[in-house]
């Protein structure tokens, strides 16, 4: 099982040049663990693409329902005590915004505090150095 950020999700909603890479690693496993603000993030990022224009209203309807596929089988790491003081602690050490620092304080405590034994899908440079530094496997790391 991997972690998935929510900016390797969208490659799996909309065609993107990240999207062959993106799809060879969610077939190769087909689990998705996410943290549970994901569904929100992603709604943010495809309505931002249509109301910039960048995205026609049949592609929207096209990736939203891409999104209700992949959620309804994925595993969602909950907000709690524990991935809130995370999140925190990530925000002083790491230059996150609070949303990263949820993705990554989420996906550390879905490795029990040892992310060297999880793999760590990220589009987003500064998350996936963040996550790098944290410990989280090099295999799963992505970059823009």
């Amino acid at each position: 099982m991997r972690f998935w950020d929510s900016s390797a999700l969208v490659p799996l909603l909309l065609w993107e040049e990240a999207s062959p890479r993106m799809l060879e690693l969610y077939r190769e496993d087909p689990e998705l663990l996410v943290w549970w603000g994901t569904p929100v993030e992603l709604t943010s990022a495809l309505s931002r693409l249509e109301r910039e224009g960048l995205l026609e209203s049949s592609k929207l309807e096209q990736a939203f329902r891409r999104l209700r596929e992949l959620e309804a089988g994925w595993n969602e790491v909950l907000p709690t005590e524990e991935v809130r003081e995370a999140a925190r602690r990530f925000l002083r050490v790491h230059g996150l915004r609070a949303m990263d620092a949820f993705q990554l304080a989420a996906a550390f405590v879905a490795s029990g505090g040892r992310p060297s034994r999880l793999a760590f899908i990220c589009l987003d440079a500064r998350l996936s150095l963040a996550a790098r530094r944290e410990g989280f496997r090099e295999e799963g790391l992505q970059q823009l």
